[in-house]
C-alpha cells in the first residue's frame, strides 16, 4: 500500500465517494493528521497517520 496519499486516496480507502469529504473531516476534527506536504494543487498525507486516526475514530476497522 502506498505510504503517501492525497484526499482522493484517503476517501477511497475509507469508503467515501468524494474527496471533498476528507477536507470536511480535516476542517472539523482537530485530531485529523496534518499533511506532510502541501503541493500547489494538493495536500499529501502519510497513510500510516491517517490510518491510525481512522481506526481510533471508528472510520476504519
Amino acid at each position: 500500500m502506498e505510504k503517501l496519499v492525497g484526499a482522493a486516496e484517503i476517501a477511497d480507502r475509507l469508503g467515501y465517494k468524494r474527496a471533498v469529504y476528507v477536507h470536511d473531516l480535516r476542517r472539523r476534527d482537530p485530531d485529523f493528521p496534518a499533511p506532510v506536504a502541501k503541493l500547489k494543487a494538493a495536500l499529501v498525507w502519510n497513510w500510516a497517520d491517517v490510518e491510525k486516526w481512522a481506526r481510533k475514530t471508528g472510520r476504519l476497522k
